[in-house]
């Protein structure tokens, strides 16, 4: 075989190898966020992200996810076959929104409605004791 053949080769094994495993990654980070309740937006390949130096067998991926109260959140993932998922970097771009007025005023009228009914309750026994 020629050597530019074997190059070429290897070159094309080498892609098939990179698409397999970036496959099997995104499987794999998109069970992660599904397990933890998150909802994932959106995940790209970084191959220069934090921790890449000396790095050999884990790739590494930016995501960008959703949060069980709606904060949108921004992180580094580091993932292999064998080591799992890892979050580095997460940080809140964009936080949750906050209750409306009118529902947060519900809310605590009816915790008042509770606080005065056991008041009363409380008020009731301690003058059927006396």
């Amino acid at each position: 075989m020629e050597p530019t053949a074997f190059i070429i080769l290897f070159i094309i094994l080498a892609i098939v190898i990179r698409l397999a495993a970036g496959a099997f990654d995104g499987d794999r980070v998109e069970q992660y966020v599904r397990e933890k309740g998150w909802e994932l937006i959106d995940k790209s390949w970084d191959p220069f992200g934090p921790g890449w130096f000396g790095e050999q067998d884990s790739r590494i991926y930016e995501i960008v996810y959703k949060d069980r109260e709606g904060s949108v959140h921004r992180a580094h993932v580091k993932t292999s076959m064998m080591s799992g998922v890892y979050l580095t970097n997460d940080r809140i771009v964009e936080e949750a929104p906050k209750p409306l007025l009118a529902e947060e005023k519900a809310a605590l009228q009816k915790r008042l409605a509770e606080l005065e009914r056991k008041e009363a309750q409380a008020s009731r026994r301690t003058e059927g004791n006396g």
